[in-house]
């Protein structure tokens, strides 16, 4: 994620900010521009500061009354909703204070996706749009007092099912421990369920399921079965050295998912990183473990130039919250047939 700044009084601004700290001028995100703009009154409509076209006006998206979403939408038509926000299909009943907050998270870990999805140019329809082929988001509460099955985050045709429970620190930390994995959050479920509404556009309908199939294993075994199996009898043995996580082990349609997830992971962390001009340079072992991100992570030209970028940086990144008395923030091992996979949609999203 980038650091941006404030076209009025030049201060430094942030992704999710509403207001300038400094100049108190109200902040939008111009999605057309993948930038955080301040923006001033026009009548009923805004000027956005960082529009290329003078003329440009502009409205907030209608999520932004529940300080849910802070895009803009173009006025002038008829859309109240931004690019990100018009995917949700369903969304939990807001009159209900607990509700809202959760859901509130929630839409900051999707706006985050979104940004991530518009700075690769992927391609991005609405399910209401195309029912076919486009993608929609459902956030649904479990029934009260258990009175039915609890909601499951998942994917389904274009249709990615997120609970509103996830949004919960403890549940979610609960969970984790509960299903031995080392990392859950609400943008690592987002960036994984993505994944998989993009193997459906980008591998299966892009003409490169046999060159998927090659790296990741064969995804038309029955998939209930293989998921079945995984939660019996756990991943197999030394699987760090083919997989990028545990949970990729039980098909091959999640190997895929967790691979696109954590290429997202790379490719933002290291933007951010950028933005504060991180590097490392350790006293010792400094040509092994010393890195610049000197280039767009966003536009890396290869995979290698990624991955010799963060592993030291990961290194350091874990050092840093092991000296804080805090779990690693990057708690696994990239081996070469899981960089060749992250190489593979690293093509996938930047085809030649």
């Amino acid at each position: 994620m980038r650091l941006y700044t404030c076209q009025s009084c030049q201060q430094v601004v942030h992704f999710e900010n509403t207001v300038c700290g400094t100049c108190g001028h109200r902040l939008g995100f111009l999605p057309q521009r993948a930038t955080v703009s301040a923006v001033e009154p026009d009548a009923e409509v805004w000027r956005a500061l960082a529009a290329k076209e003078p003329d440009a006006r502009f409205l907030f998206c209608a999520n932004a009354a529940q300080d849910a979403c802070n895009w803009l939408v173009e006025s002038g038509t008829d859309r109240t909703l931004c690019l990100c926000c018009r995917h949700n299909r369903t969304i939990p009943d807001l009159s209900d204070p607990a509700n809202l907050v959760a859901w509130q998270r929630i839409e900051m870990a999707k706006h985050r996706l979104f940004y991530s999805l518009l700075r690769l140019g992927l391609p991005l329809v609405t399910m209401a749009e195309d029912p076919e082929r486009g993608l929609a988001f459902d956030v649904l509460a479990d029934p009260p007092d258990a009175s039915g099955p609890r909601v499951l985050t998942g994917h389904d045709n274009g249709l990615i099912t997120l609970a509103l429970a996830e949004a919960d620190d403890a549940y979610r930390e609960k969970s984790r421990v509960a299903m031995h994995e080392p990392y859950r959050t609400l943008l690592g479920h987002f960036r994984h369920e993505i994944g998989h509404y993009y193997w459906d556009r980008l591998v299966r309908d892009g003409g490169r399921l046999e060159a998927c199939r090659a790296l990741f294993g064969d995804d038309s075994q029955d998939y209930a079965q293989a998921l079945q199996s995984h939660y019996a009898n756990g991943a197999p043995p030394e699987w760090q050295a083919r997989f990028v996580s545990a949970y990729a082990t039980s098909h091959p349609w999640e190997d895929f998912a967790e691979t696109w997830a954590h290429y997202l992971h790379i490719v933002d962390t290291l933007e951010t990183a950028r933005a504060f001009g991180l590097s490392t340079q350790p006293v010792r072992h400094a040509d092994t473990l010393s890195a610049t991100v000197d280039f767009d992570p966003y536009r890396a030209t290869n995979i290698a130039q990624l991955i010799d970028a963060w592993i030291p940086l990961t290194l350091a990144m874990n050092s840093l919250n092991r000296a804080m008395g805090q779990p690693d923030l990057y708690p696994f091992v990239l081996s070469p047939p899981a960089i060749e996979k992250l190489g593979f949609v690293h093509d996938l999203v930047h085809p030649s």
